[in-house]
């Protein structure tokens, strides 16, 4: 059962890659034997990240909300491999202006909820634009949707309207590319730990916050994920054993989506 997910000789780009889950899916995508671009806006993070996937790592300097800095990463890419097989879109996040709580949605800056459509959706569609394009058959597109998109979450109604345009598009796109041999797919994960949301779920000495107390009574494996729990799940979709799986939202989320009281 190895050799479905066996990755070796293959080529696969991470955007967000300075980032927990990015950093987490690249190391994933790397162990499995692919080499791997990783892709941020700041190169000192980047050299990070690519010092500890090792030799077959390298590191792509760009925005992905900047078309042309996005084309430069491709030229740099093709020069350096020849070929892409794998995308993971992980840039992303939520925008703290776009959330309720100190503010009434009535209250929210218009700037504030387009800059996070902007971030997760834009962020999401220009990469595939751009990357995908290079992309011949086999390829895997892999985008990270959210919970929130199908399980409106309180507070954070800019981010949740992002990925449910996120997961939309996934299934748009799977449709699209099919006649090129090209798959599509998502995950959406659960609350996971990481540098973005730690004071929201985790307090100072490591017992969760009043929000994470509920989610946690509201998640049947009762404990947060961890980062690298979402590598399988991307190589999975990455790799020959999902050949005949597109348009498809993979959940990982320790069950809070098939939980209710």
């Amino acid at each position: 059962m190895g050799q479905p997910f066996d990755l070796s000789g293959r080529v696969a780009v991470v955007t967000g890659a300075s980032g927990t889950i990015g950093g987490a899916i690249a190391r994933g995508l790397a162990a499995a034997g692919c080499t791997v671009g990783a892709l941020a806006r700041r190169r000192d993070r980047l050299e990070s990240v690519v010092s500890e996937l090792g030799a077959s790592a390298f590191a792509l300097e760009a925005d992905v909300l900047d078309r042309e800095a996005l084309h430069s990463a491709r030229d740099e890419l093709f020069a350096r491999c020849g070929r892409l097989d794998v995308l993971v879109n992980c840039a992303g996040g939520n925008v703290a202006a776009a959330t309720t709580g100190e503010r009434s949605f009535f209250e929210l800056p218009p700037e504030a909820l387009e800059e996070v459509v902007r971030l997760n959706l834009h962020g999401t569609l220009l990469p595939c634009q751009v990357l995908g394009e290079a992309m011949g058959d086999g390829g895997s597109i892999v985008n990270i949707s959210s919970l929130s998109a199908d399980r409106p979450l309180t507070r954070t109604v800019g981010y949740g309207a992002a990925k449910a345009g996120v997961e939309n598009f996934t299934r748009w796109l799977a449709v699209e590319l099919a006649p090129a041999g090209i798959r599509v797919n998502a995950i959406a994960p659960g609350f996971f730990v990481a540098d973005q949301n730690r004071s929201l779920l985790l307090r100072d000495d490591g017992a969760p916050t009043e929000r994470g107390e509920r989610i946690l009574a509201a998640t049947p494996a009762r404990r947060f994920g961890d980062p690298d729990e979402l590598a399988g799940a991307a190589v999975y979709l990455a790799s020959s054993a999902s050949s005949f799986v597109t348009g498809t939202v993979l959940t990982v989320d320790g069950g809070f989506s098939a939980f209710a009281i």
